[in-house]
């Protein structure tokens, strides 16, 4: 069995790495990126990242949820034939990705903002906050990051603390870029890559999980 210690680090360090590689170039990024040229940025980072927390709140809570109602000899199983299928399944989604998907993804966002800008104006710092927030929670439900942390809350080797503090230090670092250094990030970004790369890790977490449910 993992020692406590062990346990949090790999959580941690797992769930930061495949956090940043999902949200980098998600229409979450571009959202606070788009916001952060319209207002101050330092709230609409507290929307967003307020948002992106309350949602991993509900995705660990989902994950260790359905795990506990499971025979625990089921876990590892049930752990490993997700991050398998949820790693090809990015590998898959990465083919029939474009050059021009991260372009696709910002215009989303912006058409987003725009029609919820249309209607009202935010001009508080509440106001600000508050639309970061609404925005934000709404397009991470049922995103690639939510469905990672669910699963990730799944794995019995990894621990609840170390997954809520490397998520939240993931999303935390993604949204600091976003809204400080985003539209020269975003100008960068190679969607197709970043798919590979989490595909890659999911399947190695996938790797890890089968053999410790061989153990």
């Amino acid at each position: 069995m993992a020692l406590p210690e062990a346990s949090g680090l790999a959580a941690f360090g797992s769930s930061l790495t495949a956090i940043s590689l999902a949200e980098l170039g998600d229409k979450t990024f571009f959202m606070a990126l788009i916001l952060a040229i319209r207002h101050p940025r330092r709230w609409v980072f507290v929307g967003a990242f307020a948002a992106l927390a309350a949602v991993t709140m509900i995705s660990l809570g989902l994950g260790y949820g359905f795990k506990g109602i499971l025979p625990e000899a089921v876990v590892p199983w049930l752990a490993a034939a997700l991050f398998l299928g949820f790693g090809l399944k990015l590998l898959l989604e990465a083919q029939g990705l474009g050059a021009q998907a991260a372009n696709q993804e910002a215009e989303q966002a912006e058409a987003i903002v725009n029609e919820a800008e249309s209607s009202k104006n935010f001009d508080s710092a509440w106001g600000v906050i508050w639309e970061a927030f609404v925005l934000v929670f709404i397009a991470e439900l049922g995103d690639r990051t939510q469905f990672a942390t669910i699963f990730l809350a799944t794995a019995p080797a990894f621990s609840f603390a170390g997954l809520l503090a490397g998520s939240l230090a993931g999303h935390g670092l993604v949204t600091a870029l976003a809204v400080n250094a985003g539209k020269w990030i975003g100008q960068r970004v190679d969607e197709q890559l970043l798919y590979r790369l989490s595909g890659g890790l999911f399947l190695a977490f996938g790797l890890v999980a089968l053999k410790q449910a061989l153990v």
